[in-house]
């Protein structure tokens, strides 16, 4: 069976619109989360990662649009471009576009939104991106929850196994919202600062935007340095709650072991683990007793979501991404905010940014609903 790799990429948040703009600040421990008082999306303050929409429009322009789009298609548009046009790839019906998102246009139902309601459709989403770029073949829309941007990976991987696609295009992407803040905050799950994932003095979460791509490809030629090989994925349902996961991790212990399976891996052969890692007191804790359960309680550990907060249906491919450049690097990067032990397990938490010589990590993802998902990736031979 031929070799699936993750290739070109590129992330625009509010670190800029390049992947290197934000594997840079990462790399100086450097958090884009900041507070906002912006009265349109929430009554109080509130500690968020969001890009300034007026550079976002400036930067859009280049591309020359011939008709309106909404920020999430803008940001969407602008980090797909520059990743088709590098990979040099012509669109064919054998180019497969996903789309993962959570809420997609969700802002097109606000009472000041610009645009009609049903551009709130997630197919409406899907068919602005298709028809900017040409694809042929129909947009693939996934949406399931945080796990959203990671599943694109293993779809898009059993696409090009089962040879219905040669390359995958994948597109993910979240806004900050009024629906999604008060959402959150309804849950009492917001942090009064910025968050600090698996601390004992945390709070909740923040909420972040950003638009991250990638190719997927069984094609060697023109890869980047940074490409991995996709060797395995996973998913369960823990079927516990809408909301609360399951308290002993069995969605997530589940989805790892179905991946080190297909893999034929065991863990100690996973340098690295790119966890979720949201900071609310649920999560955290569900995710330190599964990785005991796993025997993983030794390996590095992170979340990146003290950098760019939770990217919500974006956050499984944008660490996806880091991670990837994590290995190419050598570099375990910090995860950011964390100070003191707030598990009842003991985990590897990376407290400072280190060299270490890196060849497989695992990315993890889960959301509401009960949905959790792992996918292992190794250094692609160039």
């Amino acid at each position: 069976m031929s070799k699936i790799y993750l290739s070109h990429n590129n992330i625009v948040s509010a670190y800029g619109f390049s992947t290197k703009s934000a594997i840079e600040n990462i790399g100086k421990e450097i958090s884009s989360v900041k507070q906002f008082n912006d009265k349109s999306i929430m009554s109080e303050p509130f500690f968020s990662s969001m890009m300034d929409k007026k550079v976002l429009l400036n930067e859009f322009n280049k591309l020359n649009p011939k008709k309106d789009y909404t920020v999430l298609e803008q940001m969407m548009i602008l980090s797909l471009s520059s990743i088709i046009t590098n990979s040099n790839l012509k669109i064919s019906e054998k180019t497969g576009l996903i789309i993962s998102t959570t809420k997609g246009n969700i802002d097109a139902l606000e009472l000041n939104s610009n645009f009609n309601k049903n551009r709130a459709y997630l197919t409406e989403l899907g068919n602005s991106i298709k028809d900017f770029f040409g694809f042929i073949s129909e947009p693939i829309v996934l949406s399931n929850a945080c796990v959203s941007g990671v599943l694109a990976t293993s779809v898009a991987k059993r696409f090009i196994k089962q040879k219905v696609f040669d390359d995958v295009f994948i597109v993910s992407g979240d806004l900050v919202t009024k629906f999604i803040l008060s959402g959150f905050n309804s849950f009492q799950a917001l942090s009064s600062g910025p968050c600090k994932p698996y601390c004992k003095d945390r709070t909740g979460i923040n909420i972040g935007e950003v638009a991250a791509s990638i190719l997927v490809t069984k094609q060697k030629a023109n890869l980047t340095k940074e490409a991995v090989e996709i060797l395995s994925d996973g998913t369960a349902n823990d079927a516990n709650h809408i909301s609360g996961p399951s308290r002993t991790g069995e969605g997530l212990v589940r989805s790892v072991q179905s991946a080190l399976k297909e893999a034929n891996l065991s863990e100690n052969d996973i340098d690295y683990i790119s966890a979720h890692g949201t900071a609310t007191i649920f999560n955290d804790e569900m995710e330190a007793i599964a990785f005991n359960r796993l025997n993983m309680q030794t390996i590095p550990l992170n979340s990146l979501k003290g950098y760019f907060g939770h990217t919500l249906g974006a956050s499984g491919l944008l660490e996806t991404i880091i991670g990837m450049h994590s290995l190419q690097q050598n570099t375990l990067f910090k995860s950011l905010g964390f100070h003191e032990m707030g598990v009842s397990q003991p985990i590897n938490i990376i407290k400072q940014t280190t060299k270490k010589k890196l060849n497989i990590f695992l990315k993890t993802s889960s959301g509401f609903g009960g949905c959790n998902t792992a996918a292992i990736f190794r250094k692609a031979e160039h």
